[in-house]
């Protein structure tokens, strides 16, 4: 019997078609992609093609060489020039195309993905991402801030060279606001931060747990609109990312490695996206939201029903899911 189930936190509804389920093992890629060279001569964000690029805003080096480089995208969204200026003008409504678009260059290498990279490596990467979300916090124009990175040409992906992106832009769109929202009403109902509530009851039923480590805990939410969609959080509660300490750096350092190489070894490395949800570092969430991290790998198609409707279809039971990933070994 096909079963719906609501996501507390942001109150939407997913069916679990449980009569159209496939059994986790049978979402594994048998299709391997084409092997990509280390270095690519006409890649932009190979080592010795910097020139190709805007002038990096932050270099990480990893001793004589660079390890990780953040830069503005040569080809942004938004401009980091002018004001946030409204315009109302009968039915229109309109704002100067004002924000931040950078992107992070995870790696010298071109034909490697996250987890396959070293622990240390990957810190440096989150390393970045906590710097420059910083330092774009500063920018009181800024309503939001997302970090997110595409793998994959169904995840959306343009370049086959690592890199993740930070796009920070003027207005609050309505569905992180919806999602604010959510977490506020709870909080005022019930006195306690939502995810907290969820992470605590992960851990105790302990049905949907990936991944548990010192400082961080990896699930499957029981309403996951997709199959092995995968929610990160810390265990301290913090509204924003821009807060994450030193010692959590390291520790989600290991803990994305494990989590992502579960991804990529048990489902034969499928295209996916992660996007750091958080409250801005100026914003007064520090009682009721919890910046986490979404990882969903593109196993499965939208379509009509979704786009009509809102609601999404998830043919992967989530405690399944969750037990074939913890499941997977993970070479060292």
């Amino acid at each position: 019997m096909p079963e719906l189930r609501q996501n507390i936190a942001t109150n939407e509804w997913v069916i679990i078609a449980t009569e159209r389920a496939k059994r986790p093992e049978e979402f594994k890629k048998s299709k391997e992609k084409t092997p990509l060279p280390e270095f690519n001569a006409t890649c932009p964000f190979c080592p010795g093609n910097e020139g190709k690029t805007p002038p990096a805003s932050l270099i990480i080096s990893d001793g004589t060489k660079w390890a990780v480089r953040v830069m503005p995208n040569k080809f942004a969204a938004l401009s980091p020039e002018g004001d946030r200026v409204r315009k109302f003008e009968g039915i229109k409504r309109s704002m100067a195309g004002v924000g931040i678009h950078e992107v992070i260059v995870e790696t010298q290498k071109h034909n490697i993905t996250t987890a396959l990279l070293p622990e240390d490596h990957i810190a440096k990467i989150l390393s970045a991402y906590q710097k420059r979300y910083q330092a774009v916090s500063q920018d009181t124009r800024m309503e939001l801030i997302i970090l997110f990175k595409n793998h994959g040409e169904a995840a959306g992906t343009s370049l086959e060279h690592p890199h993740s992106q930070l796009v920070a832009t003027p207005i609050m769109p309505s569905g992180v606001r919806t999602r604010m929202n959510e977490a506020i009403r709870y909080f005022d109902v019930n006195g306690e931060c939502v995810f907290c509530k969820m992470l605590q009851e992960e851990l105790r039923m302990q049905e949907r747990v990936v991944l548990e480590t010192d400082k961080f805990v990896s699930f499957i939410p029981y309403a996951a609109f997709s199959p092995f969609h995968i929610w990160t959080l810390p265990k301290r509660h913090t509204a924003s990312f821009g807060e994450i300490a030193q010692n959590e750096i390291t520790d989600l350092s290991v803990h994305l490695k494990s989590v992502l190489g579960r991804i990529y070894h048990g489902l034969g490395d499928p295209d996916f996206n992660y996007v750091v949800r958080s409250a801005n570092a100026n914003a007064r969430a520090s009682d009721y939201f919890h910046w986490y991290i979404s990882i969903v790998p593109r196993l499965t198609k939208a379509a009509g029903f979704e786009l009509g409707s809102g609601m999404f279809i998830n043919i992967a039971l989530p405690e399944q899911s969750a037990q074939f990933l913890k499941n997977v070994s993970v070479p060292k």
